[in-house]
């Protein structure tokens, strides 16, 4: 990627969670699994999950609102807005639209990006481009999920994984060093098939068939995708750190995509980084896909390990297959 004219800094971060939490012991009277089976072999303890009512829309909107606040700035002052999901409330509209409306952001043009877990840092990337290029100021990106209504809750292969969230940051040129110094996007279509939704879409529509072929929840080959994520995480971190002139040991804190522990640890021991600075909320989350990186920031930033001069990378693997990188001067 050319080297942006402008600086491109996160101003703004902030996320919003279900207030239902779903414990790995509730889990167990729904399906033949365990608190232990699924410690073990995740890392995930207990996940949030969204009431049959309330849309990824409601969510995004919230922590957009939260990324705003923590901006200093209003709805009329965005001129773009990505949302990266898979879980949006609709086909069409896009669920950013429907963000841009509740807040009164009527100046702004608004999409969605369908890339998994991957969709906020492909959202970020896009986001960055147009704001060092000018043809933004104000730049608000989304990664939201309400993967519980897409889980299969009689697969106990999946649906111990994933949870509902949102989480949001606002982009600006400020004029100063630093801010978004990398990306990197990768995806390889020929793995589609480890990981995907078959029904819904053109290929097989919504009909009965479909439906008692349970087409319509999450599908996933684990220990494939397991191979793929870590080799694929590591390579694109590297990547990105180098695009930024950078070595691992000079990062301070690694945000990966919350899917597994296991990935996780691997993904850092082959940078050669300590736990200690690596970011880790999978346990009270679950997998989130597009939403865990912003959340993660969010939290990251609430606690005080996000600090004004520390470099951040986030990276993350996702369906599709995706993959991508970025690297911060926070």
């Amino acid at each position: 990627m050319i080297a942006p004219a402008r600086d491109v800094h996160i101003i703004g971060v902030g996320s919003c969670t279900p207030d239902r939490v779903l414990t790995n012991k509730d889990l167990e009277q729904i399906v033949d699994t365990s608190d232990e089976w699924i410690t073990t072999r995740t890392g995930i303890k207990e996940r949030r999950i969204a009431d049959p009512n309330t849309p990824a829309s409601a969510l995004a909107t919230e922590a957009a609102r939260r990324a705003l606040k923590d901006a200093g700035i209003d709805g009329t002052e965005i001129d773009q807005i990505i949302v990266g999901t898979v879980t949006g409330d609709r086909p069409f509209p896009s669920t950013a639209c429907l963000v841009q409306d509740r807040l009164g952001a009527k100046k702004a043009y608004a999409f969605d990006i369908s890339a998994a877990c991957s969709g906020f840092l492909y959202a970020l990337s896009l986001a960055r481009t147009q704001v060092a290029s000018g043809a933004a100021e104000t730049v608000l990106v989304i990664g939201v999920e309400t993967l519980s209504k897409i889980v299969d809750w009689t697969d106990r292969n999946t649906c111990v994984l994933f949870g509902d969230a949102s989480g949001a940051v606002v982009l600006r040129s400020t004029g100063q060093p630093g801010g978004i110094l990398s990306t990197k996007l990768h995806s390889d279509g020929a793995l589609t098939n480890l990981l995907e939704m078959p029904g819904g879409g053109s290929l097989h529509p919504a009909s009965h068939e479909t439906v008692d072929k349970r087409l319509h929840y999450i599908r996933m080959s684990g220990n494939d995708v397991f191979k793929y994520a870590v080799r694929a995480m590591e390579s694109v971190a590297c990547e990105a750190l180098e695009a930024a002139g950078l070595k691992p040991e000079e990062l301070d804190l690694l945000v990966p995509h919350q899917a597994n522990y296991r990935i996780i640890d691997a993904t850092a021991r082959r940078l050669g980084l300590p736990m200690e600075k690596v970011f880790v909320n999978l346990d009270r989350y679950g997998n989130t896909s597009s939403a865990s990186i912003p959340l993660a920031l969010d939290e990251a930033k609430r606690q005080g390990r996000l600090k004004p001069g520390s470099l951040v990378e986030m990276v993350t693997f996702g369906g599709g297959f995706t993959w991508a990188a970025a690297v911060v001067r926070w």
